[in-house]
């Protein structure tokens, strides 16, 4: 067993998320659903996906679930991989896009698109981490954090390597300001 799971070509998904209410999402960077694109052995958890996503300079990572409720983060953006369950997870507040994650899949959240579980399996495990180790601060669609967010938000670096490919990818094909 290596310790870096297996990188598959899998089906790539986009979804560009205006603004609803006081959740500013990011009108310019789409999230990128990355179905299917690791193959892990059972045995292999989240260290393996955290050590690929170290490898290609996303770190300060943790494992855990996704809160049941909306949030955002409007200093960072985040990248989320699925160790183990499924989930469905509800993207861009109330009004958002749902969908549905499993075992091997990644997603790619953009500074200020808001995300959220609204129901999973009772095994579910998901590993996250932000580009070059970045802080994250946790914003919850409150109308008082909108100005601030919206003034945050465009001043996220854009990632210099995808968190699955590495230095080619949908982030850095995607992601061009």
């Amino acid at each position: 067993m290596n310790n870096i799971p297996e990188v598959i070509h899998g089906h790539i998904t986009k979804h560009i998320l205006e603004q609803d209410g006081s959740i500013p999402n990011n009108p310019k960077l789409p999230v990128i659903i990355y179905k299917g694109a690791l193959r892990l052995h059972p045995d292999e958890g989240g260290d393996f996906i955290l050590d690929l996503f170290s490898k290609n300079n996303w770190t300060n990572g943790w494992k855990g679930g996704v809160y049941d409720y909306d949030h955002y983060h409007s200093v960072t953006h985040e990248v989320l991989a699925v160790t183990r369950g499924t989930a469905d997870v509800i993207l861009g507040g109330p009004a958002g896009v749902c969908i549905e994650l499993t075992r091997g899949d990644v997603l790619v959240i953009p500074a200020g698109v808001s995300h959220r579980n609204s129901k999973s399996s009772e095994d579910f495990l998901c590993v996250g981490a932000y580009p070059e180790g970045a802080d994250y601060d946790l914003k919850y669609g409150k109308e008082e954090e909108l100005d601030l967010a919206l003034r945050s938000i465009p001043q996220v670096p854009v990632p210099t390597s995808d968190p699955v490919y590495g230095e080619e990818g949908p982030v850095l094909e995607s992601w061009t300001l």
